[in-house]
């Protein structure tokens, strides 16, 4: 069945979906819920940028000039990948962030911190992205082409997808109240503006026996352990097989 791709404009949560239960969770029983399912992410952008009731955005038929955004991991050669997560146990509570930094396929860097004894697996994934994408700038601005994998839907859409309507309406939500995380959300998605034709970020399911996905958690946890509110380079040597027999966030 092809992937189709949802616009909430009013909802629980507006913006860009990709799945129908995660949109359903949005408007199931939300008074005057707005949404609609789109064929591409470039015609759902169009029209949730657009508003309710705009024109329906015209059919894209040519391949698209860069890569997508979000999805599954591209074809194409990245000469940097980064892998980011967070962490909170519990759920609010004690948060970290961590990073697993390949460099051609190979591991090079893990970085660990940014701890919150009152933070929230939210304020953790979006830290973590925000790392990320500093550290991707620094390759992007030597010319690199750099990928991100983040296992939160929720933080890609806010960076990537849903600051730009925020943005638009002086950072609020039409009828839906204040926007949690807004501090981290505007640094993160200000820094994602300047390095966008140069980074891909793009979803990876947690926990799914991806190398870099499950380093970057063990990192996460690392962060909540050593209680670090700095962001950290991992200075021990790296012994994957041990890392990863550390407990999971």
């Amino acid at each position: 069945m092809p992937r189709k791709f949802y616009v909430v404009w009013v909802g629980r949560e507006t913006g860009v979906f990709t799945s129908w239960p995660q949109t359903k969770k949005q408007v199931d029983q939300f008074p005057g819920a707005k949404y609609k399912s789109f064929a591409t992410r470039e015609e759902s952008e169009t029209a949730y940028t657009a508003g309710w009731g705009a024109p329906p955005p015209k059919k894209i038929n040519k391949e698209p000039t860069k890569p997508p955004r979000i999805g599954t991991p591209s074809t194409k050669k990245f000469d940097l990948t980064i892998y980011c997560d967070g962490a909170c146990d519990p759920n609010p509570g004690k948060a970290g962030s961590g990073l697993a930094v390949y460099q051609k396929n190979k591991l090079t860097e893990l970085w660990y911190g940014l701890y919150n004894p009152q933070g929230t697996n939210n304020t953790a994934e979006l830290n973590a992205l925000h790392q990320a994408l500093q550290i991707a700038k620094t390759y992007i601005d030597q010319g690199k082409v750099v990928q991100v994998f983040c296992d939160s839907q929720y933080t890609i859409n806010c960076i990537t997808v849903w600051a730009y309507g925020w943005k638009k309406k002086g950072w609020k939500r039409k009828k839906a109240g204040d926007i949690k995380n807004l501090d981290i959300i505007q640094k993160a998605h200000a820094l994602y503006e300047k390095i966008r034709g140069g980074v891909v970020v793009s979803h990876v399911k947690a926990h799914s026996g991806i190398e870099g996905n499950e380093l970057a958690d063990r990192m996460s946890v690392h962060g909540i352990d050593r209680k670090d509110p700095s962001f950290c380079r991992y200075s021990e040597p790296i012994n994957i097989k041990k890392l990863l027999d550390y407990r999971t966030g």
